[in-house]
């Protein structure tokens, strides 16, 4: 029976068919004025840019100038490029422009797309970036394409690691910037950081186009950004904290092991708040204050570290230091750290030098970070399954593209065996006769130890003619994928690998050009030779066109959708033939966790023998459940953090928005002066209640306040003697003594001067208790969720506490911008202290490591010699070894350092 939504589909389209027909106006009005584009020499069409620019100032609006300027970049693309945009193109890049995110599959030619909708927004002269997941192909697509850019008249920037500021501002000036995600964040948030608008580097947020936007917005996304550096040192706090846990009884704590969890009872808490009270650490009556959050988070650090922590098991004491053990391999972990102060109570607990925390200087999610831009838009292969997560948290509807070409690749139904080595032995088996037949296979397994499980069995049956990717080194991998169309290649990837390289039947010219003829002149023979490789990759593509075009073999399915269909899509590109098949077992981790039981009592009933296969739409249909119910979770768990987050980022924006303001101020001068009388004020109306008899004042402890405040010896207690006077007065005789302070400080060092101190002085206030603010509100986040406990929203309960500590942040930026100016004196020093590297922070959600760099004081690569290692300065993990190798630094020298 036909459901009435289906015959509503039938007759009017779905959504998304009638949102394509929508542009098809548009498409055959960019088709008629070719003929006209094609008429103009290289000059005229390129004066377009500046014909259009002159529109837009006098009014036009950006879309009005869309058909022309879309057919002015299709007919530049054609004569530069030599590639002319299909009509499914010029969709795709309609949908860009609209603030949408373009689904176009694998080898439709996504990066040509992007340059129509990044050339018609370039034109207001805001800035365009254009963001990919890592610096081969932010460099690959900046160089393709900026030969278009430069064409029309545009320049084109962009940002890699190892620039410095300069470069990264000049690029930002340019009118289209190529840059990766974590690039772009951390810019903005060092950008936070600087104390003159001169400094910073960004120029605002204006477009910009996300490729691979789920792997960016959704992936990337379940982490932060952290720019990090050194604390004071706190060894007397930890040491101090660490000598309570001993005198705790086991009744005073709650430990569960299977969690990794442990609480203290109501006698343990009323224990410590005791203890803590004599060591003069508790502000307040209770433990649970909030001004305590930071002492709580440190007691239950101790508590863990004594209670679920074990010598010799979780970690080792060696050369005065604690070494994490891997509970994996039992292998030592040097150089790693657990983090949030837990590393520093083991080595407080096992009485070895406490090593200075690192603190989180400033923090941004990629929600929150591209949620900044005017306008953004997204493309992908893959967006459909996560297309409610980003309507709902980027505002971006997913449009599905139609293929320029109708797809041949045939999906077969997931063939299931019980065990894991079987199901490998038919992989195997498979691919063997896929190899025979010339076939070319690309196989997709879920983890590097999958794939190189699968090698080690592929050689020990005797064959060894194969290529393994692991996605460590980006340009290696993209000349791989790029040959893994020829016939009979066998290429064992992960998920991660071969994201924005195309698998070209028969192998990829360019990608040859450049590896064969990269030592040879322009002239004759290399036209010769390029000739003779043109026709031998026709050939070669005839041979496995002939053989069935790509087979995707694939060893499990992934807990997500958009990673099968991903992979899928390698194959069948641009109308080409391909086949697909999925492997999978009882034993995976997806059939194991969450397939239902009932498909399993299924396959048991069936009587599965040992090798045999089960293949049904049934089981297909089953695992799509399942992936949909893990979708669906992951969404809500990001979610649910991104609420969290929503506060923190609202606050945040205030605090950058209000240092921007100090940045372009003239004149800070009445700010402070305001935050002085507020001070003030304050302080009188603390020691002098309103209405109060004179004999209730507390004289003295006013007294102590305008000395310890404002740094005056004022005659408190003779002016309080007086008759008559009230709070009024009192105030008012203080603040002119004030203001007198501050008058003769301006008189002797001059108004510039002091105008920059005050700057100084306000911007760095700002910044160390926004640091501390931080680690308040993460310790906060850290203990909330007890409350669900007791029926009250943990995340409601959240939002109230962050706004008191966020309050007392106001109130003591107040008084210490205040007390800093009272004391402040001019002295000359020598040479400035170099200030401790600050390190940039984002761990990578697939892997787990910790992808950091430390962002200052690195030898610009220019400077380094690459034969002599003690001219490279600080060099980033991450960053391409200096030697010249091609690894990176962490696989490189980066090893010997460590050993």
């Amino acid at each position: 029976m036909v459901s009435l939504g289906g015959i509503a589909r039938k007759m009017f389209g779905s959504a998304n068919e009638r949102r394509i027909r929508s542009y098809h106006s548009r498409v055959e009005a960019i088709n008629a004025m070719e003929e006209e584009m094609r008429s103009l020499d290289d000059v005229a069409l390129a004066a377009k840019t500046t014909e259009f620019r002159q529109k837009l100032a006098e009014g036009t609006k950006l879309d009005d100038l869309l058909v022309p300027a879309f057919a002015v970049a299709r007919e530049a693309s054609r004569r530069v490029l030599g590639m002319r945009p299909f009509d499914v193109q010029l969709i795709g890049a309609m949908i860009l422009h609209d603030n949408s995110i373009a689904e176009m599959k694998t080898g439709e030619g996504k990066t040509l797309v992007a340059t129509l909708s990044v050339y018609l927004n370039a034109l207001s002269e805001k800035g365009v970036h254009v963001v990919t997941v890592n610096d081969y192909l932010a460099s690959r697509d900046a160089l393709t394409m900026s030969k278009l850019y430069s064409f029309l008249g545009l320049t084109t920037g962009i940002i890699v690691h190892g620039l410095d500021d300069e470069q990264r501002k000049a690029a930002y000036a340019c009118d289209i910037t190529y840059a990766t995600n974590n690039e772009l964040g951390f810019d903005h948030l060092r950008d936070n950081m600087k104390f003159e608008r001169g400094q910073m580097v960004q120029r605002g947020h204006n477009y910009a186009i996300v490729d691979e936007v789920d792997s960016i917005l959704v992936d990337e996304a379940r982490t932060p950004l952290i720019i990090s550096g050194p604390l004071d040192d706190r060894s007397d706090l930890y040491t101090t904290i660490d000598a309570f846990i001993p005198l705790l009884s086991e009744e005073d704590y709650e430990i569960d092991e299977k969690q990794r969890s442990a609480n203290f009872s109501e006698a343990g808490t009323e224990k410590l708040e005791n203890l803590l009270k004599e060591a003069d650490l508790l502000k307040g009556a209770s433990l649970y204050d909030v001004e305590n959050v930071a002492i709580v988070h440190h007691i239950n650090n101790a508590l863990k570290a004594h209670k679920l922590f074990s010598r010799d098991k979780d970690y080792i004491v060696r050369n005065d230091e604690i070494v994490i053990i891997d509970e994996f391999t039992g292998r030592m972990m040097p150089g790693r750290r657990y983090s949030e102060g837990q590393h520093q109570a083991l080595e407080a607990k096992e009485k070895v030098s406490i090593q200075p925390e690192n603190q989180t200087l400033a923090s941004i999610t990629f929600q929150n970070y591209f949620r900044m831009y005017s306008k953004l838009a997204g493309m992908t292969g893959t967006a459909s399954t996560e297309a409610e997560e980003f309507g709902n948290i980027y505002g971006l509807e997913v449009v599905e593209v139609p293929t320029n070409l109708p797809i041949r690749r045939i999906d077969e139904d997931d063939e299931v065996y019980r065990s894991t080595e079987e199901k490998f032995q038919a992989i195997i088996t498979e691919i063997k006769d896929a190899h025979s037949r010339g076939q070319p296979v690309l196989v997709g397994t879920t983890s590097i130890e999958k794939s190189e499980l699968l090698a080690t069995m592929l050689k020990q049956s005797g064959f060894d003619d194969f290529a393994v990717l692991n996605a460590r080194y980006h340009e290696q991998e993209a000349y791989i994928v790029a040959q893994a169309g020829v016939p009979g290649s066998v290429t064992i990837a992960t998920n991660m690998a071969g994201r924005g390289t195309d698998i070209q039947l028969g192998g990829n010219v360019e990608m040859r050009f450049e590896r064969e003829l990269a030592d040879v002149e322009p002239g004759p023979e290399r036209e010769a030779k390029e000739a003779a490789i043109r026709e031998e990759i026709k050939q070669l593509k005839a041979k496995a066109l002939e053989a069935g075009g790509l087979y995707v073999i694939a060893s499990e399915r992934h807990e997500s959708r958009r990673i099968d269909n991903q992979l899928r899509g390698r194959s069948g590109r641009q109308g080409d033939p391909g086949r697909s098949k999925f492997y999978l077992s009882l034993q995976d981790d997806l059939m194991r966790i969450f397939g239902s039981d009932r498909m399993e009592g299924m396959l048991q009933k069936l009587g599965l023998q040992e090798g045999e296969a089960i293949v049904h739409p049934w089981i297909n249909k089953a695992l799509e459940r399942a992936q949909k119910k893990v979708e669906a979770r992951n969404f809500d768990i990001r979610k649910n953090l991104l609420k969290y987050d929503d506060v923190l980022n609202d606050q945040r924006k205030v605090i950058f928005e209000q240092r921007l303001e100090l940045m372009d101020m003239q004149d800070v001068t009445p700010v402070i002066t305001d935050m002085r009388h507020e001070v003030i004020e304050n302080m009188v109306a603390l020691y002098i209640p309103e209405r109060a008899y004179a004999e209730q004042w507390d004289i003295d402890s006013l007294q102590r306040g305008v000395a310890e405040t404002l740094n005056l010896a004022l005659p408190i207690k003779e002016w309080a003697a007086e008759d008559g006077i009230a709070e009024q007065d009192m105030i008012q005789r203080i603040t002119e003594a004030a203001d007198k302070l501050i008058a003769d400080k301006t008189e002797r060092f001059g108004a510039e001067i002091m105008t920059y101190v005050e700057r100084s002085i306000i911007l760095q206030t700002i910044d160390n208790l926004w640091r501390e603010h931080i680690v308040n509100l993460d310790h906060l986040r850290s203990v909330v969720g007890f409350r669900g406990y007791a029926q009250r929203d943990p995340l409601q309960e959240y939002k109230a506490e962050a706004f008191e500590l966020f309050q007392a942040l106001l109130a003591n930026m107040r008084e210490q911008v205040t007390t800093q100016m009272m004391r402040v004196e001019l002295v000359r020093e020598e040479q400035a202290p170099t200030p401790p590297p600050m390190e940039a922070h984002h761990i990578d959600a697939s892997t787990g490591e910790d992808d950091f760099e430390e962002a200052s004081y690195a030898v610009p690569p220019a400077n380094r010699n690459p034969d002599d290692p003690s001219t490279w300065g600080k060099v980033g993990r991450n960053e391409m070894c200096p030697c010249g190798s091609g690894k990176r630094f962490k696989h490189c020298h980066g090893t010997f350092e460590q050993a």
